[in-house]
């Protein structure tokens, strides 16, 4: 069953970059008592997710911010060595990225996706989600792995 608004955020395990290598990071972590948004990609470095869809929360950071948000966090099925070059490469500074490595998050929220076709294996679906208290408040899903407009950071900012 894929989570609604309104629906808690289940129990997860990220992995994080720290001083000294990777770390885990759970739900509970980066949710609790915080309004978060986070924003799933596909995989890093992929065409729309590098080039259309994390710019723009790049670009919009402080503006998210400026709504009251408490942070910005990007997950994606990749590991968490993959999301701190991303995270470098794309100038992401202030923004966290959570290394869903085996998409364990994804399929809790019903958000996987089968990208074998493409030779990626299990993935998450492209979406942003307004997280509250580690309740949903706002979720867009991409009816296509291929679009970035519902979960976009501009359309994002309209529902904050």
């Amino acid at each position: 069953m894929t989570i609604q608004v309104g629906d808690h955020l289940p129990q997860a395990t990220f992995r994080v970059m720290g001083p000294e290598g990777p770390v885990p990071k759970t739900t509970d972590d980066v949710f609790k008592g915080r309004r978060v948004v986070l924003v799933a990609v596909p995989g890093a470095f992929t065409p729309t997710c590098h080039r259309n869809h994390l710019p723009g929360y790049v670009t919009r950071r402080d503006d998210i911010l400026a709504r009251g948000i408490d942070a910005i966090a990007v997950t994606s099925v990749n590991d968490v060595f993959v999301l701190e070059a991303w995270s470098k490469s794309a100038g992401a500074e202030g923004i966290e990225f959570l290394a869903d490595g085996n998409g364990d998050f994804a399929k809790a929220l019903g958000l996987d996706m089968d990208g074998t076709g493409f030779g990626l294996g299990v993935r998450s679906k492209r979406y942003a989600m307004l997280v509250e208290d580690g309740v949903v408040r706002v979720l867009n899903v991409e009816d296509a792995p291929s679009k970035a407009d519902l979960s976009g950071a501009e359309t994002l900012l309209k529902s904050l």
